[in-house]
């Protein structure tokens, strides 16, 4: 019924404003007067609009940084997310004087040169100068940023070799839960497929496959450990989903019917990071950033990085597949 009623109420106002326009007209026509024709005085009047409003956003962007800034995520616990990090930060610092430079001298324009009658603007069709000048300079700093970014992407998206000491973990997404399953001492993870999902095998795993017998499954939080890299491979049950780690910088999607993979390495345990931030009750987090549902909040996974003592103490106590 709200949504009726706002509807209606959207449709008033557009008929309403449409109607005062035309009453405008009428009035300025029985005056002798062409309602779309920009006086000296309102050009300049919508010239000084024009700077106070710059003035005005920017008062708001640098209120807007002062107050947020420190509400950023902590630093990256993982590798590639310091560079993550440094571009970021580099992409910042390169785009926002771009960004106020442009535009001030944009809205400066719009006042500095409003409409007068006693002067002709200058036109011309093309420049060859202007174009390479700003086709260049954007082309330059785009290649360097990409390049950087591709380098990065590339050392999370390279699969680790086998001869590599690493762990696997296998995670999945389902509407409105993540499951984490672990390769065993074999180091290879067991098949897996919807087909099989049956009873209390919840995620599909082949109880036939010799490779899986000694996964282990684990719910509610997974565990790794500090300096070991992380092969992680995703799948989906159901709909898109997309696991993301954002204390670590990474994100990769949960498609039905593939996996997806990516990895990387973590470098502050969970202890360091609440010490880092001033919070005892600091927990990395597994969340879902696409919005799979009603219960799309909710979907969410602690993570406990530890040592590698730890980490193997944890482990142990886990149930393998099949006992």
């Amino acid at each position: 019924m709200m949504t009726i009623i706002v509807a209606v109420a959207v449709i008033l106002v557009i008929i309403a404003g449409s109607q005062l326009l035309k009453i405008a007209e009428l009035r300025a026509q029985s005056k002798g007067e062409l309602i779309y024709e920009v006086s000296e005085k309102e050009a300049k009047f919508q010239g000084i609009l024009m700077l106070v409003f710059f003035i005005s956003f920017m008062a708001f962007f640098a209120w807007q940084m002062c107050s947020w800034y420190g509400l950023r995520l902590p630093v990256s616990a993982s590798v590639h997310g310091v560079d993550t990090d440094w571009l970021t930060g580099l992409t910042y610092i390169i785009i926002t004087p771009t960004f106020i430079l442009t535009n001030g001298i944009l809205f400066f324009f719009c006042y500095k040169y409003s409409y007068s009658s006693t002067r002709k603007a200058t036109f011309f069709s093309h420049s060859n100068k202007l174009e390479a000048a700003w086709t260049t300079a954007p082309a330059l700093v785009l290649t360097v940023l990409i390049l950087y970014g591709l380098s990065s992407w590339n050392a999370i998206m390279t699969p680790i070799p086998d001869e590599t000491d690493h762990i696997t973990i296998e995670l999945t997404g389902q509407q409105f839960t993540w499951t984490a399953r672990y390769a065993g001492e074999d180091k290879k993870l067991g098949r897996s497929h919807v087909t099989l999902i049956e009873g209390v095998n919840a995620t599909g795993v082949d109880a036939d496959d010799e490779n899986a017998k000694d996964d282990k499954i684990v719910k509610g939080e997974f565990h790794l450990p500090i300096g070991m890299p992380v092969q992680f491979v995703f799948r989906s049950l159901d709909v898109l989903h997309s696991a993301y780690f954002p204390h670590f910088r990474s994100q990769m999607n949960c498609v039905p019917g593939i996996t997806t993979q990516f990895n990387f390495i973590p470098t502050i345990t969970t202890e360091e990071m609440r010490k880092i931030t001033n919070n005892e009750k600091f927990n990395y987090v597994l969340l879902c950033n696409k919005i799979c549902g009603a219960a799309h909040y909710n979907m969410q996974m602690d993570i406990v990085v530890e040592s590698q003592e730890d980490y193997d103490k944890w482990l142990a106590e886990q149930k393998t597949f099949v006992e």
